[in-house]
């Protein structure tokens, strides 16, 4: 027995729409228990106050600053490799054993475990290289955490621009460097954002990589060589020894907003670029 098409195209609708619904309501049940319980306590006062008595009192200052610290170093170091990687993969190799050897590495890469990355930076970093906890060996470990996704987003950005661009360029007598400088990467320059914005807020919410190698001094870091305590850092350890649930509460509502600001920011930006250059 057959069902009638159009009774099969409304009840995938219906089916999709309850999954999507049901993916927003713990999103919105999320957003609204942690606003409820934290963004009471979110004063003035507790922006710019550093912490005192290991979090029971004071603010989250300290913890603000080594967070965009550590992630801007990350993220600075991340992109350029990430990018001029998915460049290599795209314009200049042809599709064959080193290619697939380099996807099937940062696939792996991305596929670690992040309290192993964690074990590595501070293997290698904290350790072999004498780095110690600092936001150095942080923000290090953590670029080589989120290179996998700037590669892939921007590799299939650049695959998304049309070869007819390339082909018009040559024909022009443009260099392999200049059509790519002034044509590929502008038009896929929304792909790559996204990615870009994807890692930050990777890197804002991430624990386990940043415990073993930026540390978790709760002061501000004045060097790249100091200890910094980020906020994801900072509530994972005022939730896991009972410290102070209300301060806890608030960290994670500033980190929540902070991590949505930066997607919606991401999301407008691309959608400016996407018109700029369509």
């Amino acid at each position: 027995m057959r069902l009638d098409p159009r009774i099969t195209q409304t009840l995938a609708k219906a089916l999709l729409w309850t999954l999507t619904g049901f993916t927003l309501l713990i999103l919105i049940f999320i957003i609204v228990d942690i606003s409820i319980k934290g963004l009471p306590h979110v004063t003035a006062a507790f922006l710019f106050q550093e912490p005192h008595d290991m979090g029971r009192a004071g603010g989250i200052f300290s913890t603000i600053v080594s967070t965009a610290y550590i992630t801007l170093l990350a993220i600075l170091l991340a992109s350029p490799l990430g990018v001029g990687t998915a460049i290599y993969l795209t314009e200049y190799t042809r599709e064959g054993w080193a290619t697939r050897i380099i996807r099937f590495g940062a696939e792996c890469l991305a596929g670690v475990p992040s309290i192993i990355l964690g074990l590595f930076g501070f293997v290698l970093f904290v350790m072999k290289l004498g780095l110690g906890w600092s936001v150095l060996s942080g923000g290090l470990t953590l670029a080589i955490m989120v290179l996998p996704i700037i590669i892939r987003t921007s590799e299939e950005a650049i695959k998304a621009v049309p070869q007819d661009y390339r082909t018009a360029c040559y024909s022009l007598g443009m260099s392999q460097w200049q059509t790519i400088t002034r044509i590929v990467l502008p038009a896929a320059l929304p792909g790559i954002t996204t990615g870009i914005m994807l890692s930050v807020g990777r890197s804002l919410g991430e624990t386990a990589v940043l415990l073993f190698t930026a540390g978790a001094a709760p002061r501000t870091p004045a060097t790249l060589f100091d200890s910094g305590r980020t906020m994801a850092v900072h509530f994972y350890i005022l939730a896991r020894e009972g410290i102070s649930m209300p301060n806890a509460y608030a960290t994670a509502a500033i980190l929540m907003i902070s991590i949505l600001l930066i997607n919606l920011a991401a999301y407008t930006l691309m959608q400016r670029l996407m018109k700029r250059y369509s």
